[in-house]
């Protein structure tokens, strides 16, 4: 009886992914998937609290690519791993603060390591030779084999037609004839391969996968490392990154200013670890303070954070500030003027 070859494939929850699995499992090969949470994955999280974003689906776009191809999946926590590719990457950053030729390395040889330790075979991404202006260049593709120590290990089966034969091709384990020639950034090939297989309803490329390739989170980033003075962070920084209006009056604190009622719930969670501000005497949102204000620094805070409510024309308005522990006041502020919080100030 032959042995059943199996392979681990990289599952972020889009088209290329799916279609690259799926292409191998055709083959008879036993498929499992991996995902990696690094922390900046935009999967299902702003859309999630957002108001705004109601009519968007609550799903977590590798599960249910899962789920489409009736696969296992693993999904592994890697935070604490990612810092070091994030905050001193090899190969540097992209157009923001995107890593990508360096996570795809750091991903596929979580992946390497993975399998070693699983008893599969070699390892499956969806990777497309022209699609990404960092990691997916033909002069890259071998980068990411060679220094991930997968080597030849590694197939690529939407492209591989335009690629050196791996070790599962050579060996027989899948049939080179039965894989892929797609080059380029045009999705039209994977849209019709999708639509011969059946699925619809699949995550749109659009915008990327990653926080990380955000101009305006990118920016926040940068800010928290320019302000605590370290390149550093907590699953707990990167969370609140993703989320509010951010206001910086000073180096020493900033304002987290929720956006609708979905957001001032999400910060609902927060208020223990901030000092936060609402209105007690007109609806507005929750106001969480970052950082060490004065006593002069909380009355800017509330002007702002009345601003920001359904005072913002009223003389005088309450805003109710709560300390850490939970002790509160109401002060009375002027709302800050339209055009008056210096354009600077937004993170």
């Amino acid at each position: 009886m032959s042995k059943q070859i199996k392979a681990a494939a990289l599952i972020s929850g889009g088209l290329d992914s799916m279609l690259a699995a799926k292409t191998v499992m055709d083959q008879g090969v036993y498929v499992e998937g991996l995902n990696f949470f690094t922390g900046f994955c935009v999967e299902g999280h702003t859309h999630a609290i957002r108001d705004k974003d109601k009519a968007k689906a609550k799903r977590n776009n590798a599960l249910w690519v899962a789920e489409q191809l009736g696969i296992k999946l693993h999904i592994v926590d890697v935070i604490e791993d990612y810092k070091k590719v994030l905050i001193n990457p090899k190969h540097g950053y992209g157009a923001h603060l995107n890593p990508c030729l360096d996570c795809k390395i750091f991903m596929v040889n979580k992946a390497r390591q993975w399998i070693a330790e699983n008893g599969f075979d070699f390892i499956i991404t969806g990777e497309v030779i022209g699609q990404r202006p960092m990691s997916q260049r033909k002069d890259t593709m071998p980068v990411v084999a060679r220094e991930s120590g997968a080597e030849d290990l590694l197939l690529r089966p939407l492209c591989a037609k335009n690629l050196p034969p791996t070790q599962p091709e050579r060996e027989g384990w899948v049939d080179r004839e039965k894989l892929h020639g797609i080059t380029g950034r045009s999705r039209k090939p994977q849209m019709a391969m999708a639509e011969q297989y059946g699925y619809h309803d699949y995550s749109q490329p659009a915008g990327g996968c990653c926080f990380l390739t955000d101009k305006n989170y990118s920016a926040k980033l940068v800010d928290l490392w320019q302000t605590q003075g370290k390149k550093d962070y907590e699953l707990d920084d990167v969370m609140l990154l993703k989320v509010g209006r951010h206001i910086r009056p000073g180096n020493h604190f900033k304002l987290i200013v929720a956006r609708d009622e979905g957001e001032g719930r999400f910060l609902e969670g927060y208020r223990k670890e901030f000092i936060n501000m609402t209105s007690s005497s007109h609806l507005g949102p929750l106001v969480l303070v970052d950082g060490s204000p004065s006593a002069e620094d909380l009355i800017l805070a509330a002007s702002i954070t009345a601003r920001y409510g359904q005072g913002r024309n009223a003389e005088q308005v309450d805003i109710c500030v709560r300390d850490k522990k939970g002790s509160q006041r109401i002060i009375q502020v002027s709302p800050i003027a339209a055009g008056a919080i210096p354009q600077e100030w937004f993170i």
